[in-house]
């Protein structure tokens, strides 16, 4: 059931069949309908989870408005880390954008996993940082890229993002406005044909 979980893993850190098996009692499968909820705002966030199939959107509530912090797919990790760490109330939400299929493994399980398997301890590093990378791109793009950048950045890096996600997230992602983000593809796209 956990294979794509325990590829991944393996790619990651050497792990024997042994170790690779632990992952069968430490997490757990949790199928999502489009639109559902991972993680509310105002609960504490005890999981980290891999994302199997589908995609998860990061955002949290400000004035009443939902701000978009990033869009996470496939064989990416997903959590509230501030709440995890701290057993403290998240002000962020996880939402399914499509059906998605995501491993979970609560805080308890992932201790008793470093206890049982010091690898993992190398991997849950090795992840914690590919989450610091992707949120250190994300902040210095936005503050120092143009809206037209970050989009094509994200055309680059995620070609099927606009496939697969409601532009009204994508441009609230991009911090600017649906028909903004309509009059920048039809100019990047426009450019492409000449």
């Amino acid at each position: 059931m956990f294979s794509k979980l325990k590829q991944y893993c393996s790619q990651a850190v050497p792990l024997s069949e042994t170790a690779l098996a632990l992952i069968d009692d430490a997490f757990e499968e949790k199928k999502l309908t489009k639109k559902e909820f991972l993680l509310h705002d105002g609960k504490v966030c005890d999981f980290l989870a891999f994302i199997a199939t589908g995609s998860v959107r990061h955002f949290h509530i400000k004035d009443g408005l939902e701000k978009t912090c990033d869009i996470s797919f496939e064989n990416c990790w997903v959590t509230d880390f501030k709440s995890f760490t701290n057993d403290s109330i998240c002000n962020m939400n996880l939402q399914a954008m499509e059906a998605t299929t995501v491993f979970i493994i609560r805080k308890q399980q992932l201790v008793s996993l470093y206890k049982a398997c010091t690898l993992y301890e190398t991997f849950g590093r090795l992840m914690a940082e590919q989450v610091a990378q992707r949120a250190t791109e994300i902040a210095m793009s936005l503050s120092s890229d143009k809206p037209e950048e970050r989009f094509q950045k994200l055309l680059q890096s995620q070609p099927d993002l606009f496939q697969r996600i409601p532009q009204k997230y994508i441009a609230n992602f991009l911090g600017i406005s649906p028909e903004s983000l309509s009059r920048i593809r039809n100019r990047i796209f426009h450019k492409q044909k000449s």
